[in-house]
């Protein structure tokens, strides 16, 4: 009889057995799966949690007053709007999503307003990004929540900006800050009002790799603005900025901590069975070896149940787990359902790396039947 006879007999004799090793590794592969098709729309989730926090970069003119900067929010100083132009077309910039502004506080309607001129969003080369901010049609205005309740504003009316009519995009949701009493234009629009033509105050960017070992990430940045525009400065707004980092090494951290520990519980439970099923079937082992049957047959015997094993349990712990995944996926990640998918590639390497992984875990059971003394076995006998 050939080793895969007796292997099919091996199975169909212990289905319980065998039925615990499959769900062992089908259990293992699909959790895995599930974690990894998950696991880019959860890091892509909190990417975009994390940025929606806000810039986290302000360049300004570095002869800019500070203590007035840090009291008006504000640079007194104007920059040339080409700065902006120029930082966007260098490469190899921790800066990303460019935001050239122009902003000043003004009298309006008995009160001071913020006005601040926006332009549309600049990405670097090879960072090219969804923008984090709306853009603004020249003609319309954003206006904040304190002033359109105040003024009963409504989207579509006309309001009139220094001599200037704008129509009222949107009004935005109250923030609890400064932009509560903000005005939002185009930056060419308020450019003309504040007769600053080719003038911004400030750009305001995002840095996505806010902790580098051994350095001091501001030092970086200006170190790079140097280069770039020694006529600016940078400053980092460190909770925003050590808070995105700190979330995305959490969540990466967290994956490399559990894939390991589901797979090392399931190998001691795959170990466990293949142990006890050679233990169990000792006196089978001793006949047939007493038959002629080498040891390495009886190796080959355990060692093939155990690829049998691995092949079954990636297969359908590839499609349980794909099946979680897609079914629960989206209900957890809102923002980012789209990229919860099938990874038709974990397939593969299910079908390679579970095979190994049960192999793996029955050679020490498998090396132990194949070695025993058949007169020993079949004397407890």
């Amino acid at each position: 009889m050939s080793i895969f006879a007796l292997m099919w007999k091996e199975i169909w004799h212990r289905k319980i057995n065998f039925g615990l090793s499959l769900a062992a590794v089908s259990v293992a592969v699909a959790f895995i799966v599930a974690f990894l098709t998950t696991a880019e729309a959860s890091k892509r989730e909190t990417i975009r949690l994390m940025r929606d926090m806000g810039y986290n970069l302000r360049v300004i003119a570095k002869d800019t007053d500070m203590d007035r900067f840090y009291a008006a929010g504000y640079s007194g100083k104007t920059m040339p709007e080409e700065f902006a132009y120029r930082l966007a077309q260098q490469k190899g910039l921790l800066y990303a999503h460019l935001l050239a502004t122009l902003q000043q506080s003004i009298p309006w309607r008995g009160r001071e307003v913020l006005l601040t001129g926006i332009a549309p969003e600049l990405s670097p080369p090879g960072q090219e990004k969804s923008s984090m901010i709306f853009t603004i049609e020249p003609g319309t205005v954003y206006v904040g929540y304190q002033l359109a309740q105040t003024f009963e504003i409504s989207p579509g009316d006309s309001l009139e900006i220094q001599g200037k009519t704008f129509t009222v995009r949107e009004c935005l949701g109250e923030m609890g800050n400064e932009d509560d009493i903000r005005i939002l234009a185009a930056l060419s629009d308020v450019q003309k009002l504040l007769e600053m033509e080719g003038k911004i105050n400030e750009i305001q960017a995002l840095n996505c790799y806010c902790l580098m070992p051994g350095k001091d990430p501001l030092e970086v940045l200006r170190e790079q603005l140097t280069g770039v525009l020694p006529e600016a400065q940078v400053i980092l707004k460190r909770s925003i900025a050590d808070a995105r980092t700190r979330q995305r090494e959490l969540m990466e951290n967290y994956f490399s901590l559990v894939i390991p520990g589901v797979a090392g519980v399931c190998a001691v439970w795959i170990g466990t069975m293949a142990f006890l099923n050679a233990r169990e079937r000792r006196e089978e082992v001793g006949i047939l070896r007493a038959l002629g049957r080498s040891g390495n047959q009886i190796a080959a015997l355990f060692l093939g149940k155990a690829v049998l094993i691995g092949l079954a349990g990636a297969v359908l712990g590839f499609f349980l787990g794909t099946a979680f995944a897609l079914h629960s996926g989206p209900e957890i990640f809102k923002v980012t359902a789209k990229n919860v998918r099938p990874m038709l590639d974990l397939l593969s390497w299910s079908l390679i790396a579970a095979p190994l992984f049960t192999a793996v875990a029955s050679f020490i059971p498998a090396l132990l039947a194949a070695t025993q003394d058949p007169a020993e076995a079949l004397r407890e006998e």
